[in-house]
């Protein structure tokens, strides 16, 4: 899977001053989101209590999925603002769901803005997710739940971990005791 860097996703980020497209964008990369899941979100779909967000994925299917503080806080001034009446994001019209080709335009020129030269989608955004998690020690287990994958083989996709990630695996020579 093609996957953004950190710097990449931050970068990003930083290029979308509009509070409803940085939390659309914010939310598929902090949950692992799919296109339509993101623009099926209902409000009641956010679980602060709990930190989670309720997807309904592909077959109708439900799962949670981490909810990031910084996305919360973002999440609830964007509420005060937009006061969504039936979807989480909407489009102009009140009650109207946003629209996919204007999703995948936000995020194109959001990277155009911030010099990322290679093509970037929607989907990345979910690969990447799946592969920061993986690199930061988040089991694939953990991740197949997350993402939604019925089958363990789907998530095994991410265990093309990075060249800079097996550089910080210590070798078992050097950890050796000299005694």
């Amino acid at each position: 899977p093609e996957v953004l860097s950190r710097n990449e996703i931050s970068r990003i980020l930083s290029c979308l001053p509009n509070l409803k497209h940085h939390c659309m964008i914010s939310l598929i990369y902090s949950v692992g989101l799919r296109r339509s899941e993101l623009l099926n979100l209902i409000p009641k779909d956010i679980i602060s209590e709990r930190m989670l967000v309720r997807i309904m994925g592909k077959r109708k299917k439900c799962r949670y999925s981490l909810l990031s503080e910084k996305v919360l806080n973002e999440l609830r001034t964007y509420n005060k603002e937009y006061r969504p009446k039936k979807w989480l994001f909407e489009g102009d019209s009140p009650g109207e769901q946003y629209s996919a080709s204007a999703l995948v335009k936000v995020l194109k020129e959001a990277a155009e803005r911030a010099g990322i030269k290679h093509r970037v989608h929607v989907h990345m955004l979910r690969h990447s997710f799946a592969t920061h998690l993986l690199e930061q020690g988040t089991d694939l287990r953990t991740i197949q739940e997350l993402l939604g994958h019925n089958d363990i083989k789907t998530t095994n996709i991410y265990l093309h971990v990075t060249s800079a990630h097996k550089s910080s695996i210590p070798n078992p020579l050097d950890t050796l005791d000299d005694s």
